[in-house]
């Protein structure tokens, strides 16, 4: 039976091998598509960046609302990193640390917290302490002789000392702390 002629435009029996027929012409249409698909693309990237470049120069030029001014800028306080470039404010004066090592801010800050616990802080303006060393608070209170109090009163008020609020009563009750 004889192949149709539909059948004979896809298979050829008489060839010795299979034929590879190759569409040259689907080839180079897809090759300058491809290639102007590229260029256009490259032609708006340039341009999307040339508008870009004008829009930073205008912002450039404009006052930005959100920007943050320099005091916003610092870390916040305390400001006690230990790195140079930074200063300490010390009773004789700010003291820059720029041109030393690192340690040396923590150094001068260890430096006045040992002094302020041994001797207390004292206010710059009137010379009042504000602040005691813990022995010499102890010594302050004892020195004033109070005595220990055992009235109705004294004995209600240690016991609200003991008192709290518990998370299971939904802060509505306050329940006596066990000894």
């Amino acid at each position: 039976m004889g192949a149709t002629r539909h059948e004979k435009s896809f298979v050829d029996y008489d060839q010795p091998y299979e034929q590879n027929i190759i569409g040259l012409k689907g080839i180079v249409y897809f090759g300058i598509g491809l290639f102007l698909l590229i260029v256009i693309t490259f032609g708006l990237m340039w341009a999307l960046q040339n508008v870009l470049e004008d829009n930073a120069k205008i912002e450039k030029t404009r006052d930005n609302p959100m920007a943050m001014s320099d005091r916003e800028r610092l870390p916040p306080e305390p400001r006690l990193q230990a790195a140079p470039g930074f200063w300490v404010d010390s009773p004789e004066g700010r003291k820059n640390f720029e041109l030393r090592e690192p340690q040396a801010e923590y150094r001068e800050l260890r430096k006045q917290w040992e002094n302020e616990w041994k001797q207390g802080v004292r206010d710059s303006s009137t010379g009042a302490v504000t602040a005691l060393p813990i022995d010499a608070a102890k010594e302050a209170v004892l020195g004033q002789n109070m005595k220990a109090r055992s009235d109705e009163n004294s004995i209600q008020a240690a016991e609200q000392t003991r008192m709290y609020i518990s998370d299971s009563s939904a802060g509505r009750v306050a329940t006596l702390r066990r000894r």
